[in-house]
């Protein structure tokens, strides 16, 4: 009988973890949900707020800039 494949695990950071991951503070985070600016990010409760691994270097990658003056996408 052939095994199942296993999918990936999903790694989700809370907010001081994500912080840390995108080298960020905390409030940057919660300030950047209310604003939209910010990684994606998932509502895990009442209060917990994570993001996913892939969703925070997404992000990061769209920040890639060339030179100062090169505008934001």
């Amino acid at each position: 009988m052939p095994t199942p494949l296993l999918q990936p695990q999903r790694r989700v950071l809370l907010t001081p973890e994500a912080a840390k991951y995108i080298a960020r503070s905390d409030s940057f985070l919660e300030k950047a949900r209310c604003t939209g600016e910010g990684p994606p990010f998932i509502k895990l409760g009442s209060r917990a707020v994570g993001y996913l691994i892939e969703d925070l270097d997404r992000w990061l990658e769209s920040r890639r800039r060339s030179s100062t003056s090169e505008p934001t996408r």
